[in-house]
Order: structure tokens, then C-alpha cells, then sequence
């Protein structure tokens, strides 16, 4: 099986290790527009040679692991370019305006529009995990309009990885990821701005810093060049989730502006069932 990854960082570089873990015969070839990025990923065997179009008409599968602001446009590049029997799925936090953007395509067909629910703080080459799609949900938006043929083989790449298949309406899949991953983000990089703009001393951060505090910024270390075309691509679920967001936190200030601490408890043992719901997804 020939593969072509676009985009050689942290999701396109697990793709290339874990393909190659499971089909050991696989030829992997990539691409990536930052030139270091590229270098990277060969230095680290991630792919066999570099190359541009004319490997995406010679692979069997093509994988997207490009930001979200610009997989429109290398989609529709992609499906100017395959054959009839060439696989094209892509990796991306947003679905909506993607499916948008190829709905009308003449190979639309030929492409599978999915979101494997993984991945670190770190960002590049380096980063790549070899089992990182493992036990992750995978979210499968319009399968219909994906050539049959072509879905066995998205689903066989998908289960030699590891991963669970979810089937979602990409308007859907917008709304409930920005509540489950956008928010955190978000929440994680103010939380993080908040200290350090509170604590000009960062000896203080880092010896007073426990557990928890580490566990709930770790997202604030995400890329920055990644997370603002998510934002900004599912900009209208995201605002509608930070305005339930504030409206929360504002409540919870005015309860303890008030020393109603009781409700307080209430609030926070109210929000413990979070447990149960997270401890039957793992």
C-alpha cells in the first residue's frame, strides 16, 4: 500500500508510524510546507522520500494533516489530482466548512471526512506517537458520500490502529467538539495567561505548581499556529460554548461572593457526575 501524508506534525507523523507498525510493507511518502518540518520527518524515517502531486496520483491512500484554514483548499487540490481508486481522508478538529468546500466536487467520492479525537500538548515531527490513535474515538462525518470500496479501506486502516468509529453530521460534530475540546483549550490558555499575568515571578509558579495545576494548563502549551484556525473555523459554536462558560463561572463567583457555601458544595457535587459519564468512556 502506497500512503502520502500532507502534513508532517504530531497527527500526520503518528500516522506514519503507525501504519508502519501495522502494515509492514507500507511505502510512505510526504509532505509538509515547512521545510524543517519535512527535513525532520525524513531524518526520523517518518516517511521514505518526500514529493508533492505527483505522489498523490501514485498512492492508494492520501492522509490531510494540515490546519484546519487551509485543508479546504489542499482538498480540493487533492481530489483535482487522485485516481478512481485512491482513498483521501483528513484528520481536522472542524467539519462543517471542509464537507462544504468538496460537496460538489466531481471525485467527492474519493474522500472520507474524519477526526480521530487524539493528541498531545507537543507540535511537529518530534512529537509523533506511534500508538496514538489507540482506544481513541475517531468521528466518521458523511460516510454515505464516500465510495463503498474506499470505506472498507478507511476502516481497516482505522481498526489496525486502534481506534473506536463514531458517526456524526458534520454540524453536529462542530458543536458537541467545541464544547468537549475547543472549551478546554481555551480555558486552559486563560488559565494559564491569568497566572502568569498575577505571578511576575515564575520561580513562584513552578515551586508552588502541584499536580493539578500542571494536569489543567497542559493544554495551554498546545500550538498556537494550529488552535487560532480552529477557533476562527468554528467560531459560532465556540462563542455560543464560552457565553454557557463565563455565565458558569460568574455564578460560581457570585456564590462565594455571597458565602453561600453550601451551594457551593452542591454546585461542585452536582458537577461530580462528570465521573461516572468519563469513567464509562474510558
Amino acid at each position: 500500500m502506497k500512503v502520502h501524508i500532507i502534513g508532517l506534525g504530531l497527527i500526520g507523523g503518528s500516522f506514519a508510524l503507525g501504519l508502519k507498525k501495522e502494515f509492514p510493507d507500507i511505502e510512505i511518502s510526504g509532505s509538509d510546507f515547512n521545510e524543517a518540518h519535512l527535513q525532520k520527518a525524513k531524518e526520523l524515517n517518518l516517511i521514505k522520500r518526500a514529493g508533492g502531486l505527483e505522489e498523490v496520483n501514485k498512492a492508494d491512500v492520501v492522509i490531510l494533516a494540515v490546519p484546519v484554514d487551509v485543508a479546504k483548499g489542499v482538498a480540493v487540490e487533492v481530489l483535482d489530482t487522485v485516481g478512481n481508486d485512491t482513498l483521501v481522508f483528513d484528520a481536522g478538529s472542524t467539519k462543517s466548512g471542509l464537507c462544504e468546500a468538496i460537496a460538489a466536487h466531481p471525485n467527492r467520492r474519493n474522500f472520507l471526512a474524519a477526526h480521530p479525537i487524539a493528541g498531545t500538548e507537543f507540535s511537529g515531527p518530534s512529537a509523533a506517537v506511534e500508538d496514538l490513535f489507540r482506544n481513541k474515538t475517531n468521528i466518521i462525518c458523511e460516510v454515505e458520500k464516500t465510495a463503498f470500496k474506499l470505506q472498507e479501506r478507511a476502516l481497516e486502516i482505522f481498526q489496525k490502529l486502534g481506534m473506536r468509529i463514531r458517526y456524526m453530521d458534520p454540524k453536529a460534530h462542530d458543536r458537541h467538539i467545541a464544547y468537549v475540546s475547543h472549551l478546554s483549550h481555551i480555558s486552559s490558555f486563560m488559565l494559564g495567561k491569568t497566572v502568569l499575568q498575577k505571578e511576575q515571578n515564575e520561580k513562584d509558579i513552578f515551586d508552588l505548581a502541584g499536580s493539578g495545576f500542571a494536569s489543567t494548563v497542559r493544554l495551554a502549551k498546545s500550538s498556537p499556529a494550529m488552535w487560532t484556525p480552529i477557533f476562527q473555523q468554528n467560531k459560532t459554536n465556540i462563542l455560543e460554548t464560552l457565553e454557557e462558560y463565563i455565565t458558569n463561572l460568574s455564578n460560581f463567583k457570585e456564590l462565594i461572593e455571597k458565602d453561600d457555601f453550601k451551594e457551593v458544595f452542591l454546585e461542585m457535587e452536582r458537577t461530580n457526575h462528570i465521573k461516572t459519564i468519563l469513567n464509562g468512556i474510558n
